[in-house]
């Protein structure tokens, strides 16, 4: 998977007004964008992209531990936010983007490091101003589950 390494390498606004949500997630998935620098650093990758639902997989790493020796919860809420927000951009027509207005998170059980998960986002509304999603962190092995969420985006017209 190819990172985004400079703001230079992010697609800029008149190439994100030419696609639909759903055509942006998928010239992700398939390398023609380069995926976000956050992806590099929080070690998931962009598995799978449909209408209305997104899946990263990845791995929590030594750097993701809090001081005392557990995932940060940080960790769980970006890729929950990730994932989530995402199958919303899914549903967001040419000319548009969306972002994160609130998300929550439950954190259900520990999730040791090293253990390979996906992060799963499936939306529940898209209308023409609001996107409403669900996610879930299962392992990918055992399809545990380490953690749910819910967001909520606003969907807006990108600047002319």
């Amino acid at each position: 998977m190819k990172f985004a390494t400079s703001a230079a390498d992010l697609p800029d606004i008149a190439k994100m007004r030419d696609l639909s949500g759903l055509e942006f997630m998928q010239a992700m998935q398939s390398g023609d964008l380069p995926a976000p620098p956050i992806a590099q650093g929080m070690n998931y990758d962009l598995d799978t992209v449909e209408d209305g639902r997104v899946v990263f997989r990845g791995t929590p790493r030594f750097a993701h531990l809090n001081p005392m020796g557990g995932l940060h919860g940080g960790w769980y809420g970006t890729l929950l936010d990730s994932c989530m927000a995402c199958a919303v951009m899914t549903k967001v027509p040419t000319g548009s983007t969306y972002t994160t207005l609130e998300y929550k998170i439950n954190i259900v059980r520990a999730l040791p490091a090293d253990t390979e998960i996906m992060a799963i986002g499936q939306v529940s509304h898209a209308g023409r101003t609001t996107g409403v999603a669900t996610g879930e962190i299962r392992g990918a092995s055992d399809d545990r589950l380490y953690a749910t969420g819910s967001t909520t985006c606003l969907i807006m017209a990108l600047p002319v």
